[in-house]
């Protein structure tokens, strides 16, 4: 009997040289942009504060809660550990990030024609929430990057002469790197990377398939080891992280994400008016272009490519349909993957209307409408950005404010917030950050009391929230500039 080949013959190799153009151009652009309009004048947000804080020397460490791994403070870790700047912060991540771009696109040279590859860096590193997170301390960027790696090596480790063992090992060290940064992510990309090595070498090659799964055992150490050490065991953490993320179960977010997009950073709840549907237009229509993209690379020989990329709709399952709220950062790492068949489907288009059109004018007006369709969604890319990195700079002008505010109320480091924002305004102010309760519970009531007879302890509380707590109710209010409002404990 005729064996029955696995899957369509690989495309002939493209040279790197080649191709380096092509990689190179969409990283230049994506740096620039990161520096020229999110860096200058932005603020650290909540999160990243959390991160930042557990490596940078003299700063007080907040509250690090259950679902967070400490991947990004290791990658923040090096300029945190020598300055405050967020400025240096900002420009080291900008530079490191665009520098994993274009090493994560380096491993595709072999697997998509040149202009295929430039197309597909170009619309994930054109995506403003691509742009805005490049520079932060944010794990979820860099989820997207390893998972681009992940699956690109794996798909090397499949053909001849693609590097084989050595292939499988970094695509296990890619998915590794994933779930250091971000556990679940890890899981969810390793899924459909096992399952397309099975498809294609079933248990014939073990090195293939295992590679994803031992990756997320070894990225998952320290997740695990710290939940151990610091949570009461992985059970109790697990159920810890469950219970400040909503309660993980059947949860449907997706008109949640395209509301976010608008520019909303984090949607929980999820309930403003959705006053600019038209930013979403482009989300809408991407399954119907991955699908189109998917189809075009079969045709073309690199069917197994586009469908492996295709299946990093994975990693956004968990977002989409398990957590109930939203936020643009967590699909990073499933638009790093669709990119590449949504890549396939821009360049089957250029493709058609160059064999089809008839005459040099409708080849010319066909062009000029693709072309416009594409400028028009970098439009709409670049009109988010700008608000969004203008909110970011309102807001560092606004914790700045309020950090002076309470300098001059002598809340000065050694010193403790406690309330609203605290994280972000002690981290201004140099304080630590104390909370009774909630998800970041750290202390109690009267252990903050008593601590207020020490040292400068304030309770923040912000413009429009309910009142104050009942221990603070009686201690000295003052108002600060954004709307905050802080209660001084008495000295003695």
């Amino acid at each position: 009997m005729a064996a029955v080949p696995l899957a369509p013959p690989a495309a002939p190799p493209v040279r790197g040289a080649s191709a380096l153009p092509w990689t190179a151009g969409p990283v230049v652009a994506f740096a620039l942009v990161q520096l020229a309009v999110v860096v200058p004048g932005s603020s650290l947000g909540w999160d990243e504060i959390v991160y930042v804080s557990q490596v940078q020397p003299g700063t007080p460490a907040a509250f690090f809660s259950a679902p967070r791994a400490r991947g990004i403070s290791y990658l923040a870790a090096p300029v945190a550990a020598l300055t405050t700047s967020t400025t240096a912060l900002r420009v080291w991540l900008a530079l490191l990030s665009s520098g994993a771009l274009f090493l994560a696109l380096r491993v595709w040279r072999r697997l998509l024609p040149p202009p295929v590859l430039g197309c597909a860096g170009l619309l994930f590193a054109g995506l403003w929430v691509t742009i805005y997170y490049g520079p932060r301390a944010m794990p979820n960027l860099w989820c997207a990057l390893g998972a681009l790696a992940a699956a690109g090596w794996l798909l090397r480790a499949e053909r001849p002469g693609g590097g084989g063992r050595a292939a499988a090992v970094c695509a296990g060290g890619a998915v590794a790197f994933v779930t250091v940064m971000r556990p679940v992510d890890g899981v969810w990309l390793a899924l459909p990377l096992t399952g397309a090595a099975l498809l294609t070498a079933g248990l014939r090659r073990p090195l293939l398939w295992a590679a994803p799964s031992v990756g997320v055992l070894a990225g998952a150490v320290p997740w695990v080891v710290e939940a151990y050490t610091s949570y009461g065991g992985l059970a109790a953490r697990l159920g810890r992280a469950s219970e400040i993320q909503g309660g993980i179960g059947a949860h449907f977010a997706v008109d949640d994400h395209a509301r976010s997009l608008v520019g909303v950073t984090l949607c929980r709840p999820c309930d403003a008016a959705w006053t600019h549907p038209w930013t979403a237009a482009w989300w809408l229509v991407l399954p119907l272009l991955v699908v189109a993209g998917t189809v075009a690379a079969r045709r073309a020989g690199r069917g197994r490519t586009a469908a492996v990329a295709a299946a990093g709709v994975c990693l956004a399952l968990p977002y989409l349909f398990t957590v109930d709220y939203a936020a643009p950062r967590f699909l990073l790492p499933a638009y790093a993957l669709l990119a590449v068949p949504v890549a396939e489907c821009v360049a089957a288009a250029f493709g058609v209307v160059r064999d089809r059109a008839r005459t040099a004018g409708r080849r010319r007006a066909a062009y000029g409408v693709l072309a416009g369709v594409i400028v028009l969604h970098a439009a709409v890319q670049a009109a988010v950005l700008l608000r969004v990195s203008e909110r970011s700079r309102d807001r560092h002008r606004e914790l700045a404010a309020a950090a002076a505010a309470l300098h001059r109320l002598d809340v000065r480091r050694p010193c403790v917030l406690s309330g609203d924002e605290a994280i972000p305004l002690a981290y201004y102010t140099g304080c630590a950050s104390r909370q009774v309760g909630g998800h970041d519970g750290s202390t109690t009531a009267d252990a903050l009391a008593s601590l207020g007879r020490r040292m400068p302890v304030a309770v923040i509380t912000a413009a429009g929230a309910a009142r104050a707590p009942e221990y603070a109710r009686a201690w000295p209010a003052y108002v600060l500039p954004g709307g905050y409002t802080a209660r001084v404990a008495p000295r003695g």
